[in-house]
């Protein structure tokens, strides 16, 4: 009931569904003044709460799963208001969790829910075991371009990775938990992750019945799929070998060619095929809502050291603001790939447009709350109008005067998931503790060692 009344005021002082300020002349400053005498942990449990709605709410009803995006204006691409994400909907099973945990819902209730989503995906398309992009209502794939559709390994690794982490925290539980636990694991079980090798030493993203591997799309790092040749090391039936991990995502080494960009070392070499100096900022995000990067090291990097890098090289850049865009600035940070004037894009230092992207800094909360928390203060304080329903729109810009009331999965999900992990440690701690994920880290020559 406190987590409730403290979202119901911050609601109340935010914009509503159509997108619009909810400050008048005559009452704005007294608004702003009860924004400011919110506290932190009161900001924290709202944006929780907003963006944990958008997979709960906002789910694709018959699977219980995730849609891969909600427009508050009603406009959409061809058929996708009610297509199911695949790598979404894992980082959507996360934030059931979060519900649970901060009692924005009961244990039966997500409960419930789970069960309705993993009855969705063991009848649902699935070539090898790794699921399609995208599905329809009716378990059924649609492609996401013309030659991918068939399985999609990456997407397949996230959702894995959200699935684990339920497991993991119904394993011990009565009788009916313990039975998703179990049906879990045979979904994990399930998924051919050496299949999708061609037999060479390296993880291909994509396989279809009709085309094959035409996609052509062989994986190597660094980027957002470390994730993917973790699991695939993990999976106690279907295991790569760790040559598959040195000489394809590790590049026979070369993902150690590492830059300095605003006085810091990126740690890996983000981009195999140009010379970018860091990527979006969801490559700290993806792979680590479950995966702790807290004293985690192989022979390649240090991976807290990686991601906090990653994070203050663009909050850096943001101060520094080479291009002088509006707005940016210690407490508005923040590029990734997004919802921007020009369609989806990828956005980073090298290719910013002016579109900040609200997960970029909430998300990475964990690796720099400080910073984070101002970016998450100044939206809710000065910016509500890019605030919705379900937490911030996807992506603004305040330089062009730019945003659409508009969400996306991808987007949404991991800022719930990254502030619990920052809060409590939730996910990092269940998926770690996993027997499956340890012996893939171990297999691969990971440490796990207290952070200094």
């Amino acid at each position: 009931m406190r987590l409730f009344l403290i979202s119901m005021t911050v609601a109340a002082l935010l914009v509503g569904c159509n997108g619009q300020s909810s400050k008048s002349k005559d009452n704005g400053q007294e608004e702003s003044k009860k924004l400011t005498e919110i506290t932190d942990e009161q900001l924290l449990d709202s944006v929780q709460k907003q963006t944990f709605n958008y997979f709960w709410e906002g789910a694709e009803p018959t699977s219980g799963l995730a849609r891969e995006r909600i427009h508050l204006d009603n406009i959409y691409p061809s058929h996708d208001k009610d297509i199911i994400t695949i790598g979404g909907s894992g980082f959507g099973v996360m934030a059931i969790l979060v519900g649970i945990e901060r009692e924005f819902i009961t244990r039966e209730m997500g409960l419930e829910r789970l069960e309705k989503a993993v009855d969705f995906l063991d009848k649902a398309d699935r070539f090898h075991g790794a699921w399609p992009h995208w599905l329809t209502p009716d378990g059924k794939t649609t492609p996401f371009s013309k030659k991918d559709n068939g399985g999609d390994l990456v997407e397949t690794a996230f959702l894995i990775e959200g699935l684990l982490t339920v497991k993991e925290y119904f394993k011990n539980g009565n009788e009916r938990e313990q039975k998703l636990a179990q049906r879990i694991q045979q979904l994990w079980e399930d998924v051919e992750w050496d299949w999708y090798t061609k037999g060479e030493n390296v993880l291909y993203w994509h396989w279809s019945p009709e085309y094959e591997w035409d996609m052509n799309f062989p994986v190597g790092g660094y980027n957002e799929a470390l994730i993917m040749y973790i699991l695939a090391a993990a999976s106690p039936t279907h295991p790569i070998k760790k040559e598959v991990y040195d000489k394809g995502w590790a590049r026979n080494g070369a993902i150690t060619k590492d830059t300095t960009f605003y006085g810091l070392p990126t740690v890996l070499d983000h981009y195999e095929h140009d010379a970018s100096p860091v990527g979006p900022m969801f490559w700290a995000h993806y792979s680590f809502t479950g995966l702790n990067p807290k004293g985690l090291k192989d022979q390649y990097a240090d991976y807290w050291e990686l991601n906090r890098n990653h994070t203050i090289i663009q909050y850096k850049y943001a101060v520094d603001n080479p291009k002088n865009y509006k707005g940016y600035g210690e407490d508005l940070w923040g590029l990734t790939s997004s919802y921007s004037m020009k369609g989806y894009a990828g956005h980073r230092p090298d290719r910013d447009i002016s579109v900040i992207s609200p997960t970029a800094a909430l998300s990475s909360m964990p690796y720099a709350p400080k910073e984070s928390m101002a970016f998450l203060r100044n939206l809710y304080t000065n910016h509500d109008t890019l605030v919705g329903k379900y937490g911030p729109y996807d992506a603004f810009s305040l330089e062009e005067n730019w945003v659409l009331p508009r969400y996306l999965a991808i987007d949404q999900g991991p800022i719930p998931v990254m502030i619990e992990n920052h809060r409590s440690g939730l996910f990092w701690m269940l998926f770690m503790t996993n027997d499956d994920v340890r012996n893939g880290l171990d297999k691969l020559g990971f440490s796990v060692v207290s952070p200094k």
